[in-house]
């Protein structure tokens, strides 16, 4: 008994477990998560304490608003939800909301089902957390983001670079980069914190891109040992042995080239691949090291470095492809989920909802105009139906009426007009409260009643045995019944009063909303080309939110586009019965006073 009731308490307490919450000073998170997927049909595993690169921007994050300043509140913990991981933030925008962040993972990572991490952010008081010198392995000496003018180490061993004179420009493979234009290089003085030995192992890496080929575009060079791109191909030289890639570069498209150095010789990688090996023939570099420029007379590299690196180690290939996949432009690798607060978690928030949040001020506007719209269709189509319907009605018990009357009795259904009828005139509307005459709403007692009315002012004179006999001449006659479809023009025109807004509700809709739809996409893809980040992850939310105002627009359109013809259909009905009714009266009216 005892096993049982414990039992149930373990279960009562599971889903407060599964929605524990790292630190209740904090108010909002977010869970990124890592395709595993992916990475198994790659042949990759996660890296344990490796680099995650977290790019956010519009498309996946709503609340640049709701950071701290420098988005100093930002933390992430690991998937215990416990474990606090070390970050640098690269660059944050939340102006033009974008951030990149740069995230050191736990050791357990490689064996998680779910890899996965916790942003948690929404805390005015927090304290700074981002640390640059923090993120990297003992063995990493040399990193350079390429962030600022100023080339600086962003590793804790400070190897600044002795000469620097390179372009900082946008649009690097993450963040900014380092342009070289075949003259520019950077040189690093030699030093024993950054000895290349193979009895240690090293490693040098760097994201480069190319606009043209090159004649001999040196990337690295130290004491012999040069990596460079000859016409689109890289090359790996030490001491003059060349090991080329057998595969060209993409112009203007980043790839990671990468050497290492061991007792087994030296590796060459090209975006997380293995080219191939040389032979070991020197024991390590220890000169100075230039990055972009010329060696024995060849040109300079006319092009673009980012993240350059160098580490005491050889890193393995898996450590290698891991970078490309997570580090690259169009990298998908991460999967942002929704940003929950601790009173949400249980739930979870829906697609519509989601979506929704991620709609941009312009939208909601372009939504607000077509929300406008859409309760203008309505309360135009639900009157005119209403109306319509009520006129139909009468029209036909009027007409069942007229038609038992003959000839001589054609005036017996007129009444004279009341202050209720003047009201009715003005507001058809009032038509509906059943609190009326005969006939009230009916459009064909209104010409009926303008007919006999006419008649009866021909008729005045007469008295008496004269008034039995009066007679009214054909010209009269027309005149009546010239005076019968003036009113009949009128009535008409009552009925299609207000229909013109249902036309510019399906004719506008769509257009509304398809402008904010091009406006929403428009500022997606530019986020996304601030960014860097080019992937489905980036580009599907910020799309998404922008359909919203097409959807709002077609749900404008396509009520008021039924409602128009059924009406339309409608109108055409009354209208041809009056046509019908004009010409019932006047036959009558010539049966009965004709000369």
């Amino acid at each position: 008994m005892k096993r049982i009731v414990l039992l149930a308490w373990a279960l009562a307490l599971l889903p407060g477990l599964a929605q524990a919450w790292w630190n209740n000073d904090w108010g909002y998170r977010k869970k990124i998560s890592i395709d595993a997927q992916q990475l198994q049909q790659q042949g990759v595993k996660p890296v344990a304490e490796g680099l995650a690169v977290i790019r956010l921007h519009t498309g996946n994050f709503a609340y640049f608003m709701d950071l701290a300043e420098q988005g100093k509140d930002l933390r992430f913990i690991a998937a215990d939800d416990k474990t606090p991981l070390k970050f640098y933030i690269e660059k944050i925008d939340p102006i033009n909301e974008m951030a990149i962040i740069w995230v050191k993972l736990p050791n357990d990572i490689a064996n998680a089902a779910e890899p996965s991490v916790w942003m948690y952010y929404g805390n005015a008081t927090a304290v700074e957390a981002s640390e640059a010198g923090g993120i990297f392995d003992v063995a990493q000496v040399v990193d350079y983001h390429f962030n600022a003018d100023a080339v600086v180490d962003a590793t804790a061993y400070a190897n600044q670079p002795a000469t620097a004179n390179n372009t900082r420009i946008e649009g690097g493979a993450i963040g900014d980069a380092a342009a070289f234009d075949g003259s520019q290089s950077i040189t690093i003085a030699a030093s024993p914190a950054i000895q290349m030995a193979d009895n240690f192992g090293w490693t040098v890496s760097a994201w480069v891109k190319i606009d043209q080929a090159q004649s001999e575009g040196v990337v690295f060079e130290r004491d012999g040992l040069m990596l460079s791109v000859r016409g689109q191909t890289p090359v790996l030289n030490v001491n003059r042995k060349e090991l080329a890639s057998p595969t060209d570069m993409n112009l203007a498209a980043w790839h990671l080239l990468a050497v290492t150095g061991s007792q087994e010789g030296f590796s060459f990688y090209v975006d997380g691949k293995q080219i191939g090996v040389l032979a070991p023939s020197v024991p390590g570099f220890q000169g100075d090291i230039s990055i972009g420029a010329a060696v024995d007379g060849s040109r300079g590299l006319i092009g673009a470095i980012d993240e350059f690196g160098i580490a005491k180690a050889a890193r393995d290939q898996n450590t290698l492809a891991f970078n490309t996949l997570m580090q690259g432009q169009t990298s998908a690798l991460l999967t942002y989920g929704e940003d929950s607060t601790p009173d949400s978690e249980g739930g979870g928030e829906s697609r519509i909802m989601a979506i929704l949040s991620d709609v941009t001020v312009d939208g909601w506007v372009i939504i607000g105009l077509l929300a406008v719209m859409f309760v203008v269709s309505w309360i135009v189509m639900l009157v005119k139906a209403l109306i319509i319907n009520k006129n139909i009605a009468e029209n036909r018990k009027f007409e069942d009426a007229f038609q038992k009357l003959n000839a001589a009795e054609i005036a017996e259904l007129n009444r004279e007009m009341t202050e209720d009828d003047e009201d009715l005139e003005a507001s058809p509307l009032l038509a509906m409260t059943g609190s009326h005459g005969q006939f009230a709403g009916s459009s064909l007692y209104q010409l009926y009643h303008v007919g006999v009315e006419e008649v009866n002012r021909r008729l005045a004179k007469a008295v008496g045995a004269d008034a039995a006999e009066a007679s009214i001449s054909d010209k009269a006659i027309n005149t009546i019944r010239a005076a019968m479809e003036s009113i009949l023009v009128r009535e008409v025109q009552k009925l299609n009063n207000q229909m013109v807004l249902l036309t510019i509700a399906i004719s506008g809709g769509p257009f509304l909303g398809l402008l904010g739809t091009v406006l929403g996409v428009m500022i997606t893809f530019g986020d996304i080309a601030a960014s860097g980040e080019v992937n489905v992850n980036a580009i599907a939310p910020g799309i998404a939110a922008a359909l919203a105002t097409t959807v709002a627009g077609l749900l404008v359109a396509i009520p008021a586009l039924f409602g128009y013809s059924y009406l339309a259909s409608r109108i055409k009905l009354v209208t041809a019965d009056m046509y019908i009714f004009v010409d019932e009266f006047s036959a009558k009216l010539s049966e009965r006073y004709a000369d």
